[in-house]
């Protein structure tokens, strides 16, 4: 969680959903848009900062993938982990929009380019913390990521806006 005297480096947003469906790239002359779909799990949306570095992104894995957020079948909340369920993580440039005026400005984002950077990290550090754990494997769960840089398309199915912010 953030540290009241430091800066917000990164900011997530998460929401445990029953399913979800995510265009990762829109439709082209030569081919039909591309999907990719999540079960019952959780939806992570992403933002970094500037001044956000690599070595945030274990923190951000550990806490993202062990908070007990999820509702099992029992009514207890469980970590994605718990459950098992699956993973849907979402770059979300606009969780950094500061309004001004009547508009909405961006300048505390980091660039594109290292903002793509932090964002694969964060894939594959997920990745490899869940494919570690025997339970969420063995169960056939799986993670889904947006497409870094691109407007996307969600369908999201809940259980209700059981939505929290958590920021690093």
């Amino acid at each position: 969680m953030a540290d009241p005297d430091k800066a917000v480096r990164a900011r997530t947003v998460l929401q445990q959903c029953l399913h979800a469906k995510l265009q990762v790239q829109p439709p082209s002359e030569d081919a039909p848009a591309q999907w990719v779909e999540v079960g019952r799990g959780m939806v992570i949306y992403v933002c970094f900062f500037k001044g956000a570095e690599e070595e945030i992104i274990p923190k951000m894995v550990n806490t993202l993938l062990n908070v007990k957020l999820c509702e099992a079948d029992s009514g207890k909340h469980v970590s994605v982990l718990d459950l098992p369920g699956d993973v849907l993580i979402i770059p979300q440039a606009t969780l950094g929009g500061k309004v001004k005026g009547r508009g909405v400005q961006y300048h505390t984002n980091v660039g594109k380019e290292q903002g793509l950077g932090l964002f694969t990290q964060l894939i594959l550090q997920c990745r490899q913390q869940l494919s570690g754990n025997p339970t969420w494997e063995e169960a056939g769960t799986v993670l889904h990521h947006g497409t870094y840089g691109n407007r996307q398309v969600l369908q999201l199915d809940t259980n209700g806006p059981y939505t929290h912010l958590v920021e690093f």
